[in-house]
């Protein structure tokens, strides 16, 4: 019988796929980029609601804080560098002056008060004025910058404080009178813009001065 030849086995040798790597210098690092890290946020502006504008009417009293009470005697027009421009002329009778305020800087006038706040000043009024220790340059700066707030309430504070009662001119500084005259004649003729009646009756049932 005849021999057998012997197969030898063979191993099979498993290839090694070889990884190429790329150098460091070909690698490009790409940056993460955080949304909104370089760019500057956009802002968006906010548009203003228009105020509405109060309407007034010739013979209207309105008050200006600077100059107290005053009436609309005309609304006029003009045209000032191409710009047309409304604008309500007031008469402030008890300064004889008269003012030009463009409507749409009418910010600085304001209504004549109602009777509520009319009442409410006179309890004001009734009282007892407050006693401060402080400089009277200091109180007199006070007193000014309460009387041209065109506040009424604040008009019959400094009314109430400075009122002597008293005809004795010793009593009262030069400043502290004119102070009180100005801030007086304001209230007063506040009230007769209010209630219609006649300077004498808003001194006699009111105020005295």
């Amino acid at each position: 019988m005849p021999k057998k030849k012997k197969v030898k086995k063979v191993k099979k040798v498993k290839k090694v796929k070889k990884v190429k790597t790329k150098s460091l210098s070909k690698t490009v690092e790409k940056k993460t980029m955080v949304p909104g890290q370089d760019e500057k946020p956009e802002i968006k502006k906010i548009k203003k609601q228009p105020s509405e504008k109060r309407i007034y009417n010739i013979k209207d009293f309105v008050v200006y804080p600077k100059h107290g009470v005053g009436k609309i005697t005309s609304i006029e027009k003009a045209n000032i560098g191409q710009i047309d421009i409304q604008f309500y002329k007031i008469l402030v009778e008890k300064e004889k002056l008269t003012l030009t305020v463009p409507i749409n800087q009418q910010s600085k006038l304001r209504p004549i008060s109602s009777i509520n706040q009319i009442n409410k000043c006179i309890s004001i009024l009734k009282t007892k004025p407050k006693i401060k220790r402080t400089m009277w340059s200091r109180r007199a700066q006070e007193y000014d910058q309460k009387i041209n707030s065109g506040k009424i309430y604040e008009l019959a504070e400094v009314v109430k404080d400075l009122n002597k009662n008293t005809d004795i001119i010793a009593d009262q500084s030069y400043s502290e009178r004119q102070l009180f005259e100005k801030a007086y004649d304001r209230l007063k003729s506040e009230f007769e813009a209010v209630l219609k009646v006649s300077p004498e009756e808003v001194q006699k049932k009111w105020i005295k001065p």
